[in-house]
């Protein structure tokens, strides 16, 4: 009797477990054969665009819409080029991509329904863009399109050699980043020619692939992006519009970020909204228990290439469905276990992470939107490796403890003869990333990170700028130590600082411009717009005194003459 109860129990276990291989075989043909009755139906898919002109002709040949996915990099290829943070552990935890089968939901096009967006619609073809200024009759005078046409922001890097590039594209392609600017990557499920598409080794060709990896190709020692790479404008497009496929909580960190996966496979870190524009951070705070605001995040992006840095992985704002977008698709337990519905009616979760995750610190919609920034990933480490370098002039993180700079008035000197800082530009590049958070009020960058492969000659990468723009009434002046302590600065930073002090090229107005772009417009609160054109005259009164005391020779190095990275820096 007991060996008969013992099989018919590993019979009822084989059964179950039979069942539940049946089911999960099912989950996974049910979205093809949905999509293939959607089809029937004669639905052509994604009914969105992101094409910035329509009259543009493609990276590529417009392609007949005869073929699904034909033309999609290989799938592996795909993911080994997504990094799922800035940090290089958050490697550790990553989720693999899947493949989407689904259809994309219909959005509007764009509509210019006054000046306002006529203004935006035309930046947006020529922000990037290198060549003549045409300003329509009635749309008024574009700043930004004036600057980006100036001789400081037209100086050319280097003739790049195959150490020069992150990613050594074949041969026979040619990544031109004065292509044309219509981007048709958001069709290719459902368009594209076999025969134009791939090369002759069965590989897609680059005009085919997505924003995300045309931003990845164009990463080289001296810039993360170009001036005129117009997969940057689709790039931002892309951040606001693609369909959200999967969503998962990003490890480590002091507060909640979500990773979230498109349907051309590219991936952003999304920060949702913690604070409105108007709110300071109050005086008692510390800098390292602050919130992160998302709105800083896409500011630092305008603010940096405004300063023709461009060291700031593209953000994009975007209001999305807490529902639709996240608690539904999302496949982390954990994060699916902390939504609830607030008092008031609202969608709310919180989350997981060492600080402002409960309950009292949950982020709620209306009743379901919540507004967020959304961060393109920058290549995956097992491609690209990073270095992460410890700010020399780091904070102490501490409420009492004070860091050696903060008490040692020639630490600079000390900082002088330590490598890498002891020559190239890296040291100007530490004071370039100075200015730059000066005029965020940015006090948390106690570290920075560099591409592994281009040793130590090559740009530091602006991470991490959430917890700029907290107050506009305080103008933190420890931030400019480096500057005032080393008394350096390259000459291209310094002029286009002067440049941007003038009144036909404001600073302030220059950003209120370029944030008019983004599609959670305004980003920044008028007082912060305010205080960035204050700061700017303290950094250049710095600048000054160093000249004054220093003479021009020692502080400004001219790094225009004889091109970028080429420089000793002088001790």
């Amino acid at each position: 009797m007991k060996m008969i109860l013992v099989r018919k129990f590993r019979v009822l276990i084989l059964m179950v477990f039979l069942v539940a291989c049946t089911m999960h075989i099912m989950i996974d043909l049910l979205p093809k054969l949905e999509k293939r009755a959607t089809r029937s139906d004669g639905d052509l898919g994604c009914s969105c665009t992101h094409n910035l002109n329509e009259d543009s002709q493609g990276w590529g040949k417009q392609r007949p819409k005869n073929t699904a996915e034909s033309v999609w990099p290989n799938k592996h290829t795909l993911r080994i080029l997504q990094d799922f943070s800035s940090d290089p552990s958050s490697n550790l935890t990553s989720h693999s991509l899947e493949k989407i089968t689904g259809v994309l939901d219909k959005t509007e096009s764009f509509k210019k329904l006054d000046q306002r967006e006529m203004i935006k619609d035309l930046n947006s073809k020529q922000l990037i863009h290198d060549g003549n200024i045409k300003i329509h009759p009635g749309m008024g005078y574009s700043r930004l399109a004036a600057l980006f046409q100036h001789p400081l922001y037209k100086s050319n890097i280097p003739d790049l050699t195959e150490d020069d590039v992150l990613f050594n594209v074949n041969s026979d392609i040619r990544f031109n980043p004065k292509a044309s600017e219509n981007q048709e990557w958001q069709n290719v499920a459902n368009e594209g020619n076999g025969d134009e598409q791939f090369l002759p080794t069965g590989e897609a060709h680059v005009d085919s692939y997505p924003n995300w990896l045309k931003f990845h190709i164009g990463i080289n020692r001296y810039e993360l992006y170009s001036r005129q790479n117009p997969a940057i404008v689709g790039l931002l497009q892309d951040l606001c519009s693609q369909k959200i496929t999967s969503v998962a909580m990003k490890s480590g960190g002091t507060q909640l970020k979500l990773i979230m996966t498109f349907h051309n496979y590219g991936q952003a870190l999304f920060k949702p909204m913690k604070q409105t524009r108007e709110q300071e951070t109050p005086p008692d705070f510390f800098y390292f228990s602050d919130y992160e605001r998302h709105n800083a995040e896409i500011a630092a992006f305008h603010l940096d290439r405004i300063l023709d840095f461009r060291r700031v992985p593209p953000v994009a704002g975007r209001l999305v469905n807490m529902t639709r977008e996240i608690r539904d698709i999302t496949r982390d337990k954990k994060l699916w276990r902390t939504f609830f519905i607030s008092p008031a009616n609202n969608i709310c979760f919180y989350g997981e992470c060492s600080y402002y995750c409960s309950t009292e610190h949950a982020l709620c919609g209306k009743p379901d939107q919540i507004e967020g920034s959304l961060a393109a990933f920058l290549p995956d480490l097992s491609l690209a490796k990073r270095k992460t370098w410890r700010n020399p002039w780091r904070r102490s993180y501490h409420k009492r403890k004070k860091a050696d700079w903060e008490v040692d008035a020639d630490y600079c000197e000390e900082v002088k003869q330590t490598p890498p800082y002891d020559s190239g530009t890296r040291l100007l590049d530490v004071i370039d990333m100075t200015v730059f958070d000066f005029l965020m009020g940015n006090m948390d960058r106690h570290h920075y990170e560099t591409f592994e492969k281009f040793g130590n000659e090559t740009f530091i990468i602006h991470l991490d700028n959430g917890r700029g723009f907290g107050k506009y009434s305080h103008d933190e002046l420890s931030i400019l130590v480096p500057l005032n302590q080393c008394c350096r600065i390259k000459k291209s930073t310094y002029l286009r600082l002067q440049l941007l002090a003038k009144e036909e090229y404001k600073l302030s107005g220059l950003m209120e411009e370029s944030l008019m772009l983004d599609k959670v417009a305004p980003v920044l609160y008028q007082p912060h717009l305010e205080a960035m054109d204050r700061r700017l005259r303290i950094v250049l009164k710095a600048v000054s005194d160093c000249i004054e005391k220093n003479s021009y020779e020692n502080v400004v190095e001219n790094d225009l003459d004889s091109g970028l990275g080429n420089k000793t820096t002088k001790r």
